[in-house]
């Protein structure tokens, strides 16, 4: 079965690979700018921790941040030509899709301009450089929705016989795609919010005082505003754990991964629980501080996945809700960027998985069909280690 499963997907490289005359980089940009990419694709990415952007931050004096502008400068283009050599050469005819050629063209246009940058030698070039990495940021904001398309695009011609279960490698390369991306928004992102007028007790994006149950209590209200305006109704949800426990995060990745377990464990409570006589159960949150994790548990009585079901919470583009990529379909690629929310795509705990292990930590999910489901998301207190970078 396996072989069979090798050789179909062997004709369907070989099927697709036809298609991809006449979208190759070489036939768009000239051979000097095409060549460059490729050589930078061959340099070591260089990875930094939370703990290294809190140091380096800690004083964001002009000096600190001209050798912030200059890494980033060398940096950033060797990270984007990894992934446009990656977007190249993908299987199956994705390097081909509208929307994956949009994301890629966003990709090579940011490496041209700061390739074509002068070397950052003084404040002003710092101030220029900070400037055109704020084009860089807006101009890479819908990559997850436009790149979902193009991939929903493949798996509709795939149809429903091969499951994008079977295409390992897509799942793979999305992965890794993704994780970069993650990196190359916190690195740019904290750069920008050095500059800004810094929050209380701020580095940049990093909260040197995170409290976790500040932000569950948030990401709870989040996502219990949507299941009220999606069903009519929401389970309640109780947080246990020590309310005022801090520690160094960055708020807006930890209310991602938050938002949509209590999001998905909200869906499962109220369906399960529709039609009954009494209350659902609350789902519970449980912030347990440990010496080298902080581990967030969130737990419902949902009914649980089967244990069959398991794999496919992992697979992008699995999902139970109605897809906003449906309506999306028609829209000219060229002016459909996409929503920037992710429900519905069947992308949300796959990247909360990265999210999580961006910063050293994870996620798992653990589940007893019948019952509920307990997700586990741990996150490297210590923040010594570095981007595991694709």
């Amino acid at each position: 079965m396996a072989t069979v499963s090798r050789l179909s997907n062997s004709v369907l490289r070989q099927a697709f690979a036809a298609k991809q005359s006449g979208v190759r980089l070489g036939d768009h940009y000239p051979k000097e700018l095409v060549d460059d990419v490729f050589a930078c694709a061959l340099k070591k990415q260089t990875g930094v921790s939370l703990k290294y952007m809190l140091d380096f931050g800690s004083k964001p004096i002009e000096r600190q941040l001209i050798l912030s502008a200059q890494f980033l400068h060398n940096e950033l283009p060797v990270r984007l030509a990894h992934r446009v050599a990656e977007l190249e050469n993908l299987p199956y005819g994705l390097s081909a899709k509208p929307h994956v050629l949009k994301v890629r063209d966003w990709y090579v246009e940011s490496f041209k301009e700061l390739r074509n940058f002068p070397k950052v030698k003084d404040a002003q070039d710092e101030v220029q450089l900070t400037t055109l990495l704020r084009n860089i940021y807006t101009r890479h904001r819908n990559v997850v929705p436009v790149m979902a398309m193009g991939v929903a695009e493949l798996k509709r011609e795939l149809s429903s016989s091969i499951g994008l279960n079977d295409l390992p490698d897509i799942h793979q390369f999305l992965d890794g795609f993704y994780m970069s991306r993650i990196g190359l928004r916190m690195l740019i992102g904290q750069h920008i919010a050095l500059k800004e007028p810094q929050k209380e007790n701020h580095i940049g994006l990093i909260d040197t005082k995170c409290s976790p149950g500040v932000i569950c209590s948030h990401a709870i209200d989040d996502a219990r505003t949507i299941c009220m305006r999606e069903k009519g109704d929401a389970p309640e949800v109780v947080v246990y754990g020590d309310p005022t426990f801090t520690f160094p995060y960055v708020p807006s990745h930890l209310h991602h991964m938050v938002f949509e377990l209590v999001k998905n464990s909200l869906r499962a409570v109220y369906d399960r629980y529709e039609d009954a006589d009494h209350e659902p159960p609350p789902i519970r949150v449980v912030v347990a501080e440990g010496e080298e994790d902080i581990t967030i548990k969130c737990s419902d009585e949902g009914g649980g996945i089967p244990r069959s079901g398991l794999p496919k919470i992992w697979t992008y583009l699995y999902t139970t809700a109605k897809s906003p990529l449906e309506e999306m379909d028609d829209e000219d690629p060229e002016t459909a960027d996409g929503p920037s929310v992710l429900a519905g795509y069947g992308y949300g705990l796959p990247i909360s998985r990265l999210y999580a292990r961006y910063f050293g930590g994870d996620l798992s999910i653990i589940s007893m069909e019948g019952y509920g489901t307990d997700a586990y998301l741990h996150l490297n207190r210590l923040g010594n280690v570095q981007e595991p970078l694709p």
